[in-house]
């Protein structure tokens, strides 16, 4: 498998600097090396070009969507390199930056795949905010519903008009920080969501087989992972940059992991929103590599 490494340096997201670091940190602690084995070929394609350099103002679009224009601009760019990766065969692994960015992998890889693509969006909060439910303006607790289909067109039709994944092909785990709007769309689209809550009731075991009985019933044949370090639980990730108790412990991470990739379905994957910036320590990075390892080994 050829892999394709995407760095995406973007902040404009989360509108807490540190994070756009996150992809060279990452390279200067070997995640090229750490997704090649025997099956694997890692090919570095750069960092997206992401304009960090001037000083802008949050809102200067008039929406209650912070540095809208400027996501918009690095999304599309991201999506079509992703498109362009699985027109090559390859398998695109996009390094955040902050989740906003995943508006833009979801964006290519529908084109490529078109309906028959599942994404499973592993994360302490939903992301399914839009313009109007959002209490912050920070566009990375946006990607899902834009690609559900759901809020400003300027983000739902990212790229290529209409919606990029079916409802009942999406997988929400993890979540256990949930806004009064993401409730009512979960509510109003049905969604499938296992919070931390159900998990713990139920077990990573029970959580891993109704995850791919669910998978299995959709009949897709594509998965898209997309997984925010904030899913694992702060006392293992220090540095993010909206950390929620109460997470996973990396061996239900990896388990869950796991068990998405025994699947053999899962065709690109998102890694984002560690912030070095936000730890002293070696603590962040340390797991981030357990965890890229562990993803070199399932691809």
């Amino acid at each position: 498998m050829d892999i394709n490494l995407i760095g995406v340096p973007l902040y404009y997201g989360c509108d807490k600097a540190g994070v756009e670091n996150g992809p060279n940190v990452l390279r200067e602690q070997g995640i090229k090396k750490l997704l090649t084995n025997e099956k694997n070929k890692v090919y570095d394609l750069g960092n997206i070009y992401v304009d960090n350099t001037l000083e802008k103002q949050p809102f200067e679009a008039g929406v209650n969507a912070k540095y809208i224009n400027e996501i918009i601009e690095v999304t599309e760019n991201l999506a079509h390199k992703v498109y362009g990766s699985l027109c090559a065969g390859s398998f695109p692994f996009i390094v955040g930056g902050d989740h906003a960015l995943a508006a833009g992998t979801v964006a290519g890889v529908s084109r490529f795949y078109k309906d028959d693509l599942a994404v499973i969006w592993i994360d302490a909060h939903g992301d399914i905010n839009t313009f109007e439910t959002s209490p912050s303006g920070n566009v990375h607790g946006m990607p899902l519903a834009a690609s559900l289909g759901v809020g400003d067109k300027s983000l739902t039709d990212l790229y290529f008009n209409g919606v990029k994944v079916k409802k009942e092909n999406v997988f929400i785990i993890g979540a256990r920080d949930l806004d009064k709007g993401e409730l009512q769309l979960i509510d109003d689209l049905n969604l499938k969501v296992w919070t931390m809550d159900k998990i713990n009731e139920i077990g990573v075991d029970n959580l891993c087989k109704e995850l791919r009985e669910a998978i299995d019933a959709t009949g897709v044949k594509n998965v898209h992972i997309s997984f925010d370090v904030d899913s694992v639980d702060p006392k293992h990730i220090i540095g993010t940059g909206t950390p929620v108790p109460n997470g996973f412990e990396l061996e239900g991470a990896e388990s869950v992991l796991t068990s998405i990739f025994e699947t053999r379905k899962v065709k690109s994957m998102d890694f984002v929103e560690f912030n070095p910036a936000l730890d002293n320590s070696d603590v962040t990075w340390e797991n981030c590599i357990r965890l890229l390892k562990k993803i070199g080994q399932l691809i």
